[in-house]
């Protein structure tokens, strides 16, 4: 049976969503407490006591900081405030273990959680299909209007299964100082900038780039980006519906990645490290400037912060040193060179869920839910109206970004599923290891779209 895909393979960033306003926040927190602004109508089952259980990845990093994770609490405390009948139970679980494991468990078991986290594209589509997913197309119908295009990963044949609640692209973290003191004048525009700055790191014993292949997914993304460039974008929006990866842009992919990791850029034993937990993790290496880059998307700049001492002195000083700029283009491809990978972070209310499950999803994006989480995390909202709570220069940038690209490509493993997107991250991996070749990437990817 052919798979429920996505509306759209590409997405058009026409939304406001993202777009930089020149207003900015005046600096007080949000009363999340009070019905907030942006809300939509929808309507809860009654006053009959209701618990919600809620999964989402708002963990702790290695110092206990976790803005994410208690910004969640308040917003679950303040909706129940004004809900007494409903009592939302919360679980926070580290991202791969989330995604990977602990919700299609869940749902295969019929005993998932009323609300967790979504990343939308092709697994949402599996989801929907295999009857998991609640139809949010009618109590969000107000909120689906007012987020604009942001939402479509999060839809399939016309109907949404789920609301995002951040979206932006991504681009290279990196830490000015250690840039300095390799002597590295500017960002790197272009590939062969970033090979220069990479080779200028490593005279001077600063470790390049971090990577955590072993998570597979955060090597894959270099893949991705360069198969954004190599593609044109009638070529990635034909081949990911179809599933056909013929187009020799494919397996130009894999080579420009070859030709890369030739280099030698990363870390040692990168295909044994993970992206987020721990002080080893590719993103701890960043945080305590033991490596100079990493390829991530914009969520890293909460995660980088959990791994200071939490006081507001260590996240500053943190700020102070570290930038970002969107990923370099290469010197061939069809792709347009304006175009960015990228994607967000959403939730979904499982099928059998109470119905107030919709209401507080409506409650999550919300223009005073979405300001206080840009002022608590540092994220980018899908609200159009939040935008005004962007004042952080970084942030401002990839905001500025996410609007400026001729458009957005959802992560692809994220786009092709769990089946299709899986291979394709065995296979870059496998590249990472040495035991791959670029080949070997578009042949397991097109042996997975064989059984669909």
């Amino acid at each position: 049976m052919t798979r429920s895909r996505i509306a759209t393979a590409t997405l058009a960033f026409a939304s406001a969503a993202l777009l930089l306003t020149a207003c900015s926040s005046d600096g007080d927190s949000p009363d999340t407490s009070s019905a907030p602004e942006g809300s939509s109508t929808a309507q809860g089952g009654g006053d009959e006591p209701v618990t919600l259980t809620w999964w989402h990845n708002g963990v702790a990093g290695d110092t206990g900081e976790n803005s994410l994770g208690d910004y969640w609490d308040k917003v679950a405390a303040d909706f129940t405030a004004e809900h007494p009948n409903v009592t939302i139970e919360i679980e926070q679980i580290q991202n791969e273990d989330l995604q990977r494991t602990r919700i299609p468990t869940a749902l295969q078991s019929g005993d998932a959680p009323d609300i967790f986290q979504q990343w939308g594209g092709g697994e949402l589509a599996d989801q929907a299909q295999a009857g998991y997913l609640m139809d949010l197309s009618e109590p969000l119908a107000e909120d689906i209007s007012r987020l604009g295009g942001a939402v479509a990963p999060w839809q399939a044949d016309g109907t949404t299964y789920g609301v995002p609640f951040q979206f932006a692209v991504e681009g290279i973290w990196y830490r000015p100082s250690l840039f300095e003191e390799a002597g590295i004048d500017g960002e790197p525009t272009t590939m062969d900038e970033l090979n220069d700055a990479v080779q200028k790191l490593k005279d001077a014993d600063i470790t390049p780039i971090a990577v955590g292949a072993a998570d597979k997914w955060p090597a894959a993304h270099w893949w991705y980006n360069f198969a954004l460039r190599s593609c044109s974008p009638d070529t990635m929006s034909s081949a990911t519906s179809a599933l056909d990866f013929s187009d020799p842009c494919w397996l130009d992919a894999g080579q420009q990645l070859e030709d890369f990791l030739g280099t030698e850029p990363f870390q040692d034993q990168y295909t044994s490290t993970v992206a987020q937990t721990g002080a080893t993790s590719s993103a701890g290496l960043v945080a305590n400037a033991e490596a100079a880059m990493e390829l991530m998307g914009q969520w890293n700049y909460f995660v980088y912060e959990g791994f200071t001492d939490g006081t507001d002195e260590g996240i500053a000083a943190l700020h102070e040193d570290l930038d970002w700029f969107p990923m370099p283009a290469t010197s061939s491809g069809e792709g347009d060179p304006s175009a960015s990978m990228g994607g967000g972070d959403g939730f979904s209310c499982y099928v059998d869920a109470p119905a107030e499950c919709a209401q507080f999803l409506s409650y999550l994006v919300s223009d005073d839910v979405q300001r206080g989480f840009v002022e608590a995390v540092g994220g980018l909202p899908v609200a159009p109206a939040a935008t005004d709570a962007i004042t952080d220069p970084v942030l401002q940038e990839i905001a500025q970004t996410s609007s400026d690209a001729a458009y957005v490509q959802l992560w692809l493993d994220t786009l092709l599923g769990q089946n299709v997107g899986g291979a394709l991250n065995d296979g870059v991996t496998a590249q990472f290891a040495g035991t791959g070749d670029p080949q070997n990437t578009v042949d397991l990817m097109t042996a997975a779209a064989a059984t669909q």
